[in-house]
């Protein structure tokens, strides 16, 4: 979208701009030329930063078609993955590998690259998309969605080894983002896609709920519940609380769900 001008970012500021349909978007303000001002704005450079993941000691994103990664400190962001189109980087739960959605060959599928750099494996090879979503609590398996079941179905959710092998479906009739329960025996995701994310204080049949069910048997335990038919998103699972976005008070923010008292709080005030 940008082009790839640069090969190396130098850090200087790092701001939550906006989260917009599942998506949190980033601005870095940064200068290439080391004799540039900081303080002049005619030197700084604004640059889209997409899909932040946070890691144990760095942050990985998606800038311009590739995979990056800088520390949580700040610094210079190094490239770790070029020559496609890489989205999604998410870190495994020991912060050693980094799995990704990437199109190399006119296929998108789910990769995984090491942290500290190295070259991408790809890990599913179906026709259809597959899309990169989440890590089991264990860091053995990684969770994606596809609609490799049909063409005419919805996206479900399958799970595919670190190591490679055949995906295992997960038996939901439809997912779109999910996460799992710290014990890995649950997962709070959402089941439907919305085709026009950016459509603000929307109310029509295509809002997005979050649903909690046991993988033993899929039965569905909980929904956190929606307010003015609000659309929640990005789920969350920290202890026994799910941190989630939703605009059911306006402009979106956080929100969080204890599933023991069932009671849904604002944690972020957000004025628009």
């Amino acid at each position: 979208m940008f082009g790839n001008r640069l090969t190396e970012i130098f850090v200087r500021r790092v701001r939550p701009v906006r989260i917009l349909g599942g998506l949190a978007v980033f601005i870095l303000l940064s200068s290439p030329l080391p004799a540039a001002r900081a303080g002049s704005a005619k030197s700084q450079n604004l640059l889209l930063l997409r899909t932040p993941s946070l890691g144990k000691t760095q942050i990985a994103f998606a800038y311009a078609g590739d995979i990056w990664v800088v520390g949580r400190e700040g610094g210079q962001a190094t490239r770790l993955t070029t020559g496609g189109q890489e989205s999604g980087p998410i870190f495994s739960p020991d912060g050693a590998l980094i799995a990704f959605t990437g199109q190399y060959d006119g296929n998108v599928d789910v990769f995984v690259i090491p942290a500290a750099g190295g070259e991408p494996r790809r890990l599913t090879y179906h026709p259809a998309p597959d899309v990169a979503v989440a890590w089991t609590p264990d860091g053995k398996n990684i969770l994606f969605r596809s609609n490799r079941t049909s063409s005419t179905d919805p996206d479900k959710f399958f799970t595919v080894s670190v190591g490679g092998g055949f995906p295992t479906e997960i038996r939901l009739p439809m997912a779109d983002q999910g996460v799992y329960s710290p014990d890995g025996t649950k997962l709070a995701y959402v089941p439907n896609f919305q085709w026009q994310a950016a459509w603000k204080r929307y109310r029509g049949g295509q809002t997005r709920r979050i649903w909690v069910v046991n993988l033993s048997d899929s039965s569905l335990e909980q929904k956190i519940p929606q307010e003015d038919n609000s659309i929640d998103f990005d789920p969350m699972w920290v202890g026994d609380k799910i941190y989630f976005l939703s605009d059911r008070g306006g402009p979106v923010t956080l929100y969080t769900y204890d599933l023991g008292t069932k009671r849904v709080t604002e944690e972020v005030k957000n004025q628009g």
